[in-house]
């Protein structure tokens, strides 16, 4: 059954062209669709590209006594995987946007998946299991859901997607050594992770939009 679209910030990097590609952005926990938007024009581009900024539907979160706020998923510290309905939900709702650009003539394969914190899980999440080829999936300061089940669900049709991971070395949020944990997990199914951190905590750095910029550029390198 289809879902209402999400509300979404949309931006080109270069409005005078006609986008090569999109990149579906997803803010952290109590961020909004704002968030990411300054960050465009500090991509230093090679191509011009479109960028959606979703907003996360609006839930109650434990780990924050219940307090609502837009998030994709709730967190409770009592059950690690207490999220797994509101992921595939939200997930779902980043499926919509996907068919959306395919529908305004973005081939699915042009579009990368990126996300930050809770964001970076959905696109992690949804980017893996995909059923049409995907351009990539940049996953800031994040990991993968359950992990250990990760096999059981994955997408041969991005059994080869470029993954681009980032995490601050001192993340008092999300600690870089869950984000490790993911990134063995993705590259002992063969995935090829391009794998940064950063003197940092749980944020992003100039260095890591350089390299961002870097990534994207190569991802879309070959797409003309």
């Amino acid at each position: 059954m289809p879902t209402e679209l999400l509300e979404c910030l949309e931006v080109a990097s270069d409005p005078s062209k006609d986008s090569v590609g999109t990149v579906i952005w997803m803010h952290g926990l109590g961020a909004d669709a704002t968030d990411f938007e300054p960050l465009v024009p500090m991509l230093d581009l090679d191509k011009p590209l479109r960028f959606v900024f979703p907003n996360a539907p609006e839930r109650a979160v434990t780990v924050n006594g219940g307090m609502v706020m837009r998030a994709w998923y709730d967190i409770d510290p009592s059950s690690p995987l207490a999220g797994d309905d509101d992921i595939r939900e939200s997930a779902a709702q980043i499926v919509d946007l996907i068919q959306r650009e395919v529908d305004q003539g973005c081939p699915a394969d042009r579009i990368v998946l990126a996300g930050f914190s809770q964001g970076g899980v959905i696109a992690l999440h949804q980017g893996l299991r995909h059923m049409d080829e995907l351009a990539g999936i940049m996953a800031l300061s994040t990991y993968i859901h359950d992990h250990e089940h990760l096999l059981d669900e994955i997408s041969f049709a991005n059994a080869s997607i470029p993954i681009f991971m980032a995490h601050g070395m001192s993340d008092a949020m999300i600690p870089i050594a869950r984000a490790v944990t993911s990134r063995q997990a993705l590259e002992q199914l063969n995935y090829k992770v391009q794998w940064q951190q950063y003197g940092m905590g749980h944020q992003v750095c100039p260095e890591e939009i350089a390299d961002i910029a870097g990534w994207l550029n190569q991802v879309y390198a070959a797409k003309s």
